[in-house]
């Protein structure tokens, strides 16, 4: 489902970034597979120094569906960054993608929250993250960061994700789904 960024896959995650449902929303503008496969090797080397994490999104068959990343990373906080391919939308991936990735970051990499800047016109991912019983809007514990990230052209709406409240509902959600199966 999650696997380390590769130069490789640049081919055809542009195909799937350059759709005119998906680019708009995000963060790498790439016009070109080249330029996108510049942005990778940069991403590589960002996470290399610690201030960038990303994964590719592969389907059942190993394939590049889509990328999440987390940004921006101080002091055990950072924004969450995340695209499908218009073909895989609505299937299922986000939600597995989100729950992979933070338990990585919460549980390897010690991260206590987790960002969400949403475009205020972008109603498909803001459904997307409503969905997670982990997510909260941060608005109000947050307005200097939401102004912040509002200063600018685009407008966004501001979620975070506390690893407390991601603990307890994943590990009420498999406790649960251990009861079922007995």
């Amino acid at each position: 489902m999650l696997k380390h960024r590769d130069v490789h896959e640049a081919t055809e995650l542009y195909q799937l970034l350059s759709h005119p449902s998906v680019f708009p929303y995000v963060r790498q503008k790439a016009t070109s597979a080249e330029e996108y496969l510049f942005m990778i090797k940069q991403l590589i080397e960002e996470e290399q120094v610690g201030i960038t994490i990303s994964r590719t999104i592969v389907d059942e068959w190993g394939q590049p569906i889509g990328t999440i990343s987390i940004y921006d990373i101080q002091d055990g906080a950072g924004f969450l960054g995340t695209w499908i391919g218009q073909p895989f939308q609505g299937m299922g991936y986000n939600q597995k993608a989100k729950l992979l990735f933070l338990q990585e970051l919460f549980f390897k990499y010690e991260f206590h929250t987790v960002f969400l800047r949403i475009r205020k016109e972008n109603y498909r991912s803001k459904a997307a993250a409503l969905k997670l019983p982990y997510v909260v809007c941060a608005k109000d514990s947050h307005p200097a960061l939401l102004e912040q990230i509002n200063r600018g052209e685009a407008k966004f709406d501001l979620f975070k994700i506390p690893k407390d409240l991601f603990y307890l509902t994943t590990a009420h959600a498999q406790d649960d789904a251990e009861e079922q199966a007995m």
